[in-house]
């Protein structure tokens, strides 16, 4: 079974390549209902590397309602790593309200990088989360934000040091 679904992927991966190539960007929108949980997280990380602030919404709906939390993860980081305000509040959402620690974490970790003063306060209230590992991202997450308000002079820098 593992060997027919791998190679179903392989010839999935082969048109996604050529689709990544052209910039099909609503194919890949609708990659993200596959139903192969790979399929769909390498969807996410493509659109994100088409860039723009008009794929928010698609990664976000991946976010709130993708049954796989490895791929609510990769959405969360995703949209962290792209920085535009409209991610904070699905982000923030994931953050308090998401029933996995992997994915409220990397949540956490993705409004430090986005920062903002409505990051902070989900931060603030994510530092009663019941998991250390979300509390702790939340610290991590409220650290940058206060180095980019005060020293930072690299946006790159401070994503890179936030997630």
């Amino acid at each position: 079974m593992l060997q027919v679904v791998t190679e179903s992927r392989m010839k999935i991966f082969s048109e996604m390549e050529s689709r990544y190539e052209a910039e099909d960007t609503q194919y890949f929108v609708g990659l993200l209902a596959h139903p192969d949980y790979v399929v769909r997280t390498r969807a996410t990380c493509i659109l994100v590397d088409f860039g723009g602030e008009d794929k928010v919404e698609h990664i976000a709906r991946v976010l709130e309602d993708d049954p796989n939390e490895l791929v609510r993860h990769e959405a969360a980081f995703s949209l962290g790593q792209m920085g535009y305000s409209s991610s904070i509040p699905p982000l923030a959402d994931a953050t308090l309200n998401d029933p996995s620690l992997f994915v409220r974490h990397e949540a956490a970790i993705a409004l430090g990088v986005v920062g903002s003063e409505e990051a902070r306060e989900v931060l603030e209230k994510a530092l009663d989360d019941p998991d250390k590992p979300v509390v702790d991202s939340a610290v991590v997450a409220l650290s940058n934000i206060r180095f980019m308000e005060a020293h930072c002079k690299n946006e790159r820098f401070a994503k890179l040091t936030g997630g």
